[in-house]
């Protein structure tokens, strides 16, 4: 397990009987998690006084009970800086288990001794984006939902990284990928952190474990001659980490070398000493 343990800013307090006890900068929530599904004592006070708690719906969805929560604060990793937003489902505008996903990043295009454009793809608020541009690179970011494109140049500008070499995109990510193979453009890494399930623009479904194959074959045709790494990040329950180094040795070591490895992302838990699963990821690298 790839473990997120330099946060200063963010603490998973406690998880226990499908919830999760967090400290985001100096507030605390409470959200579900469906990991963590062990019953262990809910010790600490903060479970009973959170400054915000989702809870679920019986008929469906969820909601925030907030109270006086700020709509938006903002907490940092490193010399990253992000907008903490409690929005709907659950999120917060960050996944701070991919931190162990940005600190290899940098580090690759740190070492890398020459220009490195990346296309960060399904890019959501971000993260990524700002890791890669604080380390140096370019960036391509895309993301169909225009207001998550608005957040991560929030994050980037908050960062200090507004001036960097980025194209922020609002776009179907299949359909900019294939646009940029006609132009001829390529690029030294991609990211990908592709949903689950959705619809795309013309009411085309999308289901991982149907479309990922076709998809990063599709993206195999956009990387450089020189490529330095691809980054999958899966969420979807059940599919195992060993499925992703199988996409990516079939596509990527097979025909460029290089190596795969695939394992689940965690955070500690300071409560428990456990670490929480949070989805996982591949990482290709030449």
């Amino acid at each position: 397990m790839w473990l997120a343990d330099g946060w200063k800013d963010y603490e998973l307090i406690d998880a226990s009987d499908g919830e999760r006890l967090e400290r985001w900068g100096e507030h605390i929530l409470v959200r579900p998690d469906p990991q963590a599904i062990w019953k262990t004592e809910k010790a600490s006070p903060l479970w009973k006084r959170p400054e915000g708690r989702y809870s679920r719906s019986h008929t469906g969805g969820g909601s925030w009970d907030k109270g006086a929560l700020p709509s938006v604060w903002e907490i940092r990793y490193g010399d990253l800086t992000f907008r903490v937003k409690p929005m709907n489902f659950k999120h917060t505008g960050l996944f701070p288990e991919q931190a162990a996903n940005w600190d290899w990043m940098r580090e690759k295009i740190a070492q890398a001794g020459r220009p490195v454009q990346v296309l960060n793809l399904f890019a959501y608020t971000g993260g990524a984006t700002a890791a890669c541009l604080a380390a140096g690179a370019g960036v391509c970011h895309v993301d169909a939902a225009k207001g998550m494109v608005a957040w991560a140049k929030e994050n980037a500008a908050a960062s200090g990284l507004a001036d960097r070499s980025v194209r922020w995109i609002v776009d179907d990510c299949a359909k900019f990928v294939e646009r940029e193979i006609r132009r001829g453009r390529r690029y030294d890494a991609v990211i990908m952190d592709p949903p689950s399930y959705g619809r795309g623009p013309g009411g085309e479904v999308w289901k991982l474990e149907d479309d990922l194959w076709d998809f990063v074959s599709l993206c195999s045709g956009v990387l450089s001659d020189d490529p330095l790494f691809v980054l999958i990040n899966s969420y979807t329950t059940g599919l195992a980490p060993s499925v992703l180094t199988y996409i990516t040795d079939s596509l990527f070591t097979a025909r460029r070398g290089g190596s795969s490895r695939a394992e689940e992302l965690g955070l500690p838990v300071t409560q428990s000493g456990l670490a929480l699963p949070c989805g996982a990821s591949c990482r290709w690298e030449a």
